[in-house]
């Protein structure tokens, strides 16, 4: 039997999470209609969300900010504490500077906004999975920019492979990791510090081990977390 394109491919896994059935069913019906894409939960608020994410296991959250119970913001820390690995996405209807920041620390890796085109939320949930870091409205783009510029670094920040100490990141690799704070490309990091796309690469490998992370969005989420960036 002939496979048609992306049958048999590992599709990426959508837990909805909204207090409005409408929205969670406007946007299942978008989300499964795609060859790469399914909806394994919804929820209808944050308790919900905690208890789905942890039987469904996504690949990524559409995540309400404004619920009962139990906030967006909130569970999506209680969740990314059980499984890191998770790329949630706040989803809400106001661009508010605060929802961004609290976001960023709870470890969301982007922010989206109800009322954006149906394509533009397919990309973002696709670079999310792919661990892309996403806070691209002109609200987001100035409260992650104030939230970078207020750090106080810190001296280490345990994790799993043993410390992160500032001191090992070399000033390239600060900078570098600044660069991934802001949810540039590589091609992009190259050009805006006028280094090789090749060096890039490398700069970004040291730094996933050094931090003791698996992805880049893990580090940006550790780096905010931990004022790592500045």
């Amino acid at each position: 039997m002939v496979q048609t394109e992306n049958e048999g491919a590992k599709k990426i896994k959508v837990l909805l999470v909204d207090d409005q059935t409408m929205i969670r069913q406007g946007l299942g019906y978008v989300i499964q209609m795609q060859p790469d894409m399914e909806v394994v939960g919804e929820a209808a608020d944050g308790e919900e969300a905690i208890e789905k994410a942890a039987a469904c296991q996504p690949d990524v959250i559409l995540m309400d900010v404004q619920m009962p119970k139990c906030s967006g913001i909130e569970a999506t820390r209680q969740i990314l504490k059980q499984s890191p690995r998770i790329k949630v996405l706040i989803l809400t209807t106001f661009d508010i500077q605060n929802y961004v920041v609290d976001g960023i620390r709870a470890g969301a890796v982007g922010y989206m906004l109800k009322d954006a085109d149906s394509q533009e939320m397919l990309e973002l949930i696709r670079s999310a999975y792919q661990g892309a870091v996403l806070f691209h409205t002109g609200t987001a783009a100035k409260a992650l920019a104030e939230l970078l510029r207020s750090q106080e670094p810190v001296a280490a920040e345990p994790t799993e492979k043993g410390y992160v100490l500032l001191e090992d990141l070399t000033d390239r690799e600060l900078d570098v990791l600044q660069q991934l704070a802001y949810g540039f490309r590589n091609d992009q990091i190259a050009q805006n510090l006028f280094i090789s796309e090749g060096t890039v690469k490398t700069h970004v490998h040291r730094i996933l081990q050094k931090m003791g992370v698996e992805d880049r969005t893990q580090a940006v989420a550790l780096a905010l977390r931990h004022k790592l960036v500045k």
